[in-house]
């Protein structure tokens, strides 16, 4: 099955380091950050998960949970943990998914087709760099694909999340590089005499088809 935006994301059952879980009940009502790592004990991601479990207090407020995946067991990845705690001076609390066997890869078309150094030392393809955001209706509302040499930029996912919740909650889009506080785009749904009703702080008419109003955070 290929996975779009607008796909319900696929459910599994899975070993954790936080125990086992079925997805769709860790989704629960929650919003929630989906990633892949190649490898348990590899440079990019060691980095990376740091930058996650920094991060906590930022997911909490957006009422996002955060699960991690690499193609290692528990017991690497509990080792790992501690190496990216002390590095990053970090606690990490969220779970990391253990697909050792790959079932979750697959299901989630994560696999490296590209850099044939990519794999275990019996030639099975690690993941690539993966991002699904998923909403609490467990629709995906993001997917984004790095190749593995490459570290993720985890503001951006953060910014991407506020942008869709606002979208959710307002009949509003944002501009390029918008940023949380910014100003936002008035929906093409909604007519620039509606607009006025519903945006009390103005709206200012670039073009007919290109209307700004403060941000509503």
């Amino acid at each position: 099955m290929t996975l779009r935006l607008g796909s319900t994301a696929p459910d599994f059952k899975a070993q954790t380091t936080k125990g086992d879980i079925q997805f769709h009940d860790f989704i629960g009502d929650k919003w929630t950050v989906l990633f892949s790592h190649p490898a348990d004990f590899t440079p990019v991601c060691t980095t990376e998960l740091g930058l996650v479990a920094a991060l906590q207090d930022e997911w909490d407020a957006r009422n996002v949970n955060v699960i991690g995946l690499s193609a290692n067991g528990l017991a690497e990845h509990e080792k790992w943990i501690a190496d990216i705690n002390e590095i990053s001076n970090v606690q990490l609390n969220f779970p990391i998914i253990a697909d050792d066997d790959r079932h979750v890869s697959k299901l989630y078309d994560m696999l490296d087709n590209q850099d044939a150094t990519n794999v275990d030392n019996k030639g099975i393809a690690f993941t690539i760099r993966s991002v699904f955001i998923i909403d609490p209706k467990k629709v995906i509302r993001l997917i984004l694909s790095y190749p593995a040499s490459t570290g993720r930029n985890f503001d951006e996912i953060l910014r991407v999340i506020d942008s869709l919740q606002l979208g959710d909650k307002y009949r509003i889009t944002t501009p390029g590089n918008w940023k949380k506080g910014d100003d936002v785009i008035v929906h093409p749904s909604v007519s620039t005499e509606e607009a006025q009703k519903i945006f009390p702080k103005g709206v200012k008419v670039v073009k007919p088809y290109l209307r700004l109003t403060p941000s509503p955070f």
